[in-house]
């Protein structure tokens, strides 16, 4: 790829808790990752938090769960916020890069329209960690470790199991690759690539990319 078509990342914005003083308590609560994006708990979107929830402004919630959880950790509040409900298991095993993009769009869907989003799973400290800092690496081209610290500056409970670590490890080089492919040229990718008979760029890239 050319020089002049290198991918260019706005910096990390700072935001008011950036000075935050940690207390155990606080796990409890949702913290703002960056503005407009928190992390929490789903002790923080419970009925009785209504109030706080409208209070912050928020109008989107990414509920994460595993299907054994839906009945204790579900959307309490459908018509007055939408609702990205994800089922994914904290397991070490589970395939959470498959959600990254998805959770992305509606992250970015919401911030374009001026709204706030929490994301939430169960403890507010792997799951939804993983999530958010997904999307801090893919938004901002940052690296694991440095997304991983800018979260956990706000939000220090938060421990992604090892499998979501390498995960997100992985994701780097994942992320580079499908937004390149976006930026280069037809010409350019058919340069690049060695499509085999009968399959298009979009599928050879898709195949390259996540045949992991």
């Amino acid at each position: 790829m050319d020089e002049g078509n290198k991918i260019q990342f706005p910096s990390l914005p700072v935001c008011k808790e950036d000075q935050l003083d940690w207390s155990y308590p606080m796990r409890r609560e949702m913290q703002e990752i960056l503005p407009g994006l928190f992390l929490g708990p789903y002790s923080a979107a419970m009925k009785s938090k209504l109030s706080m929830l409208e209070k912050q402004g928020i109008t989107h919630i990414v509920c994460v769960r595993q299907d054994i959880e839906a009945n204790f950790i579900k959307p309490n509040f459908p018509l007055k916020f939408r609702y990205l409900v994800l089922d994914i298991a904290d397991n070490p095993v589970e395939n959470i890069i498959k959600y990254f993009q998805m959770t992305k769009e509606f992250i970015d869907g919401c911030l374009e329209t001026g709204g706030k989003v929490l994301v939430h799973g169960n403890a507010g400290i792997s799951r939804s960690a993983a999530l958010v800092i997904a999307y801090l690496m893919e938004t901002f081209g940052v690296k694991y470790r440095d997304a991983f610290s800018h979260v956990q500056e706000r939000r220090f409970c938060i421990n992604p199991n090892v499998g979501f670590v390498h995960q997100l490890q992985e994701y780097e080089a994942i992320y580079h690759a499908r937004l390149t492919i976006k930026m280069m040229s037809p010409i350019q990718l058919g340069r690049s690539f060695s499509i085999q008979a009968g399959t298009t760029v979009g599928q050879y890239c898709n195949n390259a990319l996540f045949d992991t």
